[in-house]
């Protein structure tokens, strides 16, 4: 397998913005994003005030952000040892990433402190369980499926957001992120294989296999489809947004097609394109459903 040259000198050119971006992934930001701007509209009735618009849209950067640095933070020297992602590092220094950790997390805390008091007291559990994620490799090979639950806390807390309480839909659109992460995240990780079984990390592509591995993802991905019509029909969604899963069932599809001949440029790519097609596709469909 093919694998990125852990030294090559574009990776750490750049502004300190620039280099920051790209530690933390920020393009994969438009994964989560839709999901929660999707349960956001869909409690709201199409019609979100547009200072909620923004408290959420922060949430959900700070959040990430935060996971993300904490997740660098944790995974400093394993990063260092793994050739795919070696030279992380080089980005920022390490007093850098905990600043950044800092600020963020903080500001995360205070933008949904100013949406409601529910949302204030929960902020805290939030971070508690999107951190949680970083560290459970170490002990389990669940770990794609801990990754999922944190990013569907984005829709749910998007919800809480306007109602201020939890409702089926928002649990249903919930479990379908999980699948749909846990999914596109084993296929990910089929890059780690070699690198995991080396180092005995809990692995659960080391443990079933890549083939394994491929199949679960492709049954996780069934499960996503059947989450989101469930959340159509108990959110009380029209057809344009049924219609919109046959486009997203299709994505899922050439996601899966292109895992099969194990490249890493063609998983990188599959796995962008495809996911953020998935989301972009589920937003748009919610936005034209509550305008029609």
């Amino acid at each position: 397998m093919n694998l990125e040259n852990p030294i090559s000198p574009p990776l750490v050119a750049g502004s300190a913005l620039s280099r920051f971006l790209r530690l933390i992934r920020f393009s994969h930001t438009i994964f989560a994003l839709p999901f929660a701007l999707g349960s956001l509209l869909v409690a709201a009735h199409g019609r979100p005030s547009s200072r909620l618009l923004l408290l959420v849209l922060a949430c959900m950067v700070f959040a990430r952000t935060a996971a993300m640095l904490f997740n660098r933070l944790v995974d400093w020297s394993l990063d260092q040892r793994n050739p795919r992602t070696a030279s992380r590092h080089l980005l920022l220094s390490k007093k850098a990433v905990i600043a950044s950790l800092t600020l963020s997390a903080l500001a995360f805390i205070g933008s949904a402190g100013a949406i409601n008091r529910l949302t204030f007291w929960l902020s805290p559990l939030a971070l508690a369980a999107i951190f949680f994620y970083s560290v459970t490799k170490r002990f389990t090979a669940a770990t794609h499926f801990f990754l999922g639950f944190a990013l569907a806390l984005a829709p749910i807390g998007a919800w809480i957001a306007q109602t201020g309480q939890v409702d089926l839909a928002p649990v249903l659109l919930g479990l379908g992120v999980i699948c749909w992460v846990a999914g596109f995240d084993l296929i990910y990780a089929t890059q780690d294989y070699e690198f995991d079984r080396r180092e005995g990390i809990h692995s659960l592509v080391v443990r079933v296999g890549i083939s394994g591995a491929l199949r679960l993802a492709q049954l996780l991905h069934v499960l996503v489809l059947l989450a989101l019509i469930a959340f159509g029909l108990s959110a009380k969604l029209g057809p344009v947004y049924y219609g919109a899963m046959v486009l997203i069932a299709a994505a899922l599809v050439y996601e899966h097609v292109s895992a099969r001949h194990l490249d890493v440029a063609g998983i990188n790519r599959a796995f962008f394109n495809s996911n953020a097609f998935v989301s972009a596709t589920f937003v748009i469909a919610v936005c034209l459903d509550q305008m029609l």
